[in-house]
């Protein structure tokens, strides 16, 4: 018995020293800094809304892929299904090498091998709670340079479903993302950045700046906007 007690113990030992970091051991100020690498895909803070990820108010003791109104890829689902609950020990995990914990999603984010640098994204987050009465931070176009007047553009849908023929080589057209991340129902906003983002070289993608390189601005509105909401 005292032997049996003895293994249990250290197997405890073991479990807690190979763990993730709790994230109370991270800076949330610091965390601050790192979310500049997740904000072109989440939102936090008051009014935050989903983009080409959804937004991360109220992650923990959340069950992975619950938001209702967000179109999740087949891993992250396969997550919920399994009962995966974000917690720092799970997130962690995630953020240090994300395709180890859903392959084939559309998160296209290579991980964070600090383990620090985790830690403080884990409490910044924490910190974050539901987002009410924090600032709104986002991927916004004064982060990208990008023309206010352009994003104000409105897109012509219609125009947008001939010009898809093109992404739909490749990206498709049922919104899966089995292969190759989905773009269906990004928001407006962040499809334009992302676009001008391949067009100006801020996103490595030779294919992708090439394309970018040769649409104008009304073409990458009129895309932005079918994608947005494509005919069913």
């Amino acid at each position: 018995m005292v032997r049996f007690r003895l293994v249990l113990g250290l197997a405890a030992a073991i479990a807690v020293l190979a763990g993730p970091r709790p994230a109370e051991s991270g800076d949330a100020d610091a965390g601050r800094q790192v979310f500049d690498q997740c904000k072109a895909c989440h939102e936090v803070g008051a009014g935050a809304r989903h983009g080409i990820g959804p937004h991360l108010n109220g992650l923990f003791g959340r069950v992975a892929a619950s938001h209702p109104d967000f179109i999740y890829s087949g891993s992250f689902l396969r997550l919920r299904d399994d009962g995966h609950v974000w917690s720092a020990g799970t997130l962690d995990a995630l953020i240090r090498e994300p395709t180890a914990v859903a392959p084939d999603s559309r998160m296209t984010f290579d991980g964070i091998a600090d383990a620090r640098a985790r830690a403080d994204l884990i409490a910044f987050l924490q910190n974050i709670g539901d987002g009410t009465g924090v600032a709104l931070l986002s991927g916004s176009a004064e982060d990208h340079g990008i023309d206010p007047a352009v994003l104000a553009i409105e897109g012509d849908p219609e125009y947008g479903a001939w010009l898809s023929g093109e992404c739909t080589t490749c990206h498709r057209a049922d919104g899966g993302d089995k292969g190759i991340p989905s773009i269906l129902r990004w928001p407006v906003d962040r499809f334009v950045i992302a676009m001008h983002d391949y067009r100006n070289k801020r996103r490595e993608h030779p294919v992708m700046q090439m394309i970018a390189a040769r649409l104008g601005d009304e073409e990458i509105a009129a895309l932005a906007a079918y994608f947005a909401n494509p005919a069913e």
